[in-house]
């Protein structure tokens, strides 16, 4: 069932707290920004406070030991935030130790972690994951965390969950102000056809018109997956395609975003260094103006700002994916934080959790707005963004079969690989037709 939220509801409570500020990292991708996971279990119906998943950890100060942080935030390892995190973490527990290992491919590298047994104390759970192996992996949460925050049954199964969420996030074009006015721009592109004129203006001032990031793969998603559900305006998108043979069609969601990354592609509208993986000087490329857009969640604005631009530099607007003039934007999850099953000391990484998502300031360094349905966060750009009058839709979970089904087909919901070939793909209907034939044999396979 569609959950509509006017903007003027949803955004009242995301526009009047502090701007987020800090780095953040190509670790988080589509899985979680703003995007229906694909990894939810519909079918469940347990209420909070129903389940046997455990009690709150009120973990004594002295909690003691080593346990590790697999993560896809590689800047926030590198840059140090982590250890100041770490080091606000043994302030309550002294005798805590934290270390922290970060994936630079994390949505790929976590899935073979988790079948080798090397997925450390806490990780992030990949969206590709369907939540009927949720038990498998990872540790049931207390039920009381789950009270008032949003995504609260997104990782439910059999009455138990396993993650929390990190930060709410929607998403569309983050763009440099200062790139549009260099090349004649004066307002945001509201229809298809000013998107691309625009992207025409910027190419003739010699700015990249939209980096891409085809080459670190997971930002893909964006023109698959991450989107497809709420450019159809269903959260139950994914959901609906287990019932299908062929989900991969011109005419629906999925060949509406395919056409315009493929339009961008062809007419040389982002990066001339298509292969390559430049996440990271990207994100100068687009502080300094050299390049004007990301179509990405609003976390990466306060990238950007760290990466040097002035955060009055920086906007952010719907993607206008048709001509209608209308839009349907996103209320999704970044990703879920859990702790795995393998652990020997579940009940300092089940206190890291807790402190991570409430106490640390990742979720205000990120940029994300709190998970907390009575917190209030202000991020400028979104004040913007809200001017603009989107329907948002918040993502609902999705029946696990849909990526079992994915899964067996290797088709890879949250990674963007299968992206990555469509968008280059000498033809499009090809492309697609490849896909299905892989669905439909998956779910013939699985007994679907």
């Amino acid at each position: 069932m569609e959950k509509r939220f006017a903007v003027s509801l949803v955004l009242a409570l995301t526009v009047v707290l502090t701007a987020a500020c800090g780095g953040n990292n190509a670790g988080n991708n589509n899985a979680g920004t703003a995007a229906n996971s694909g990894s939810n279990n519909a079918a469940a119906t347990n209420d909070a406070g129903t389940t046997d998943a455990g009690t709150a950890t009120n973990a004594p100060s002295d909690l003691s030991g080593t346990i590790k942080v697999l993560t896809q935030r590689t800047d926030y390892v590198n840059d140090g935030t982590f250890d100041r995190y770490a080091a606000k973490f043994k302030g309550k527990y002294p005798n805590a130790k934290i270390e922290f290992e970060g994936l630079t491919n994390y949505a790929t590298d976590i899935q073979v972690r988790l079948t080798t047994g090397e997925a450390g104390d806490v990780l992030m759970i990949p969206a590709g994951l369907a939540t009927s192996e949720y038990g498998k992996y990872f540790e049931p949460l207390p039920d009381e965390w789950f009270n008032n925050v949003y995504f609260a049954d997104n990782t439910l199964f059999d009455g138990k969950r396993y993650g929390l969420s990190t930060g709410v996030n929607t998403q569309g074009i983050v763009y440099n102000k200062k790139a549009f006015a260099a090349a004649g721009i004066d307002k945001v592109p509201t229809t298809l056809d000013e998107l691309y004129a625009d992207a025409e203006k910027l190419k003739a001032a010699k700015i990249t018109p939209l980096y891409m990031n085809y080459g670190a793969q997971w930002p893909m998603g964006n023109w698959g997956d991450g989107s497809a559900w709420y450019v159809n305006g269903d959260p139950q998108f994914a959901t609906k395609q287990v019932s299908e043979d062929a989900p991969f069609q011109l005419d629906n969601a999925w060949g509406t975003l395919a056409t315009i990354g493929r339009t961008f592609v062809e007419k040389g509208y982002v990066e001339k260094d298509l292969y390559t993986n430049n996440w990271e000087m990207s994100k100068g490329e687009v502080a300094s103006g050299k390049a004007a857009m990301y179509f990405l969640g609003n976390w990466v604005i306060p990238q950007i700002i760290g990466a040097g631009a002035a955060s009055e530099d920086i906007g952010f607007f719907p993607l206008p994916y048709d001509n209608s003039g209308k839009y349907n934007a996103p209320l999704g999850s970044d990703y879920f934080v859990a702790v795995s099953k393998d652990s020997k000391n579940k009940d300092l990484a089940k206190a890291w959790v807790e402190f991570f998502v409430k106490e640390s300031g990742y979720v205000e360094d990120s940029g994300f707005m709190p998970i907390d349905k009575s917190a209030q966060s202000s991020i400028p750009q979104l004040a913007e963004f809200q001017a603009l009058n989107p329907t948002l839709i918040e993502s609902e979970a999705t029946d696990p079969k849909y990526n079992e089904i994915a899964n067996k087909a290797q088709i890879g919901i949250g990674t963007g690989d299968y992206v990555q070939e469509y968008i280059v793909a000498d033809d499009l209907k090809a492309a697609f037709d490849k896909l299905n034939k892989k669905w439909k044999d998956a779910k013939t396979a699985l007994g679907y």
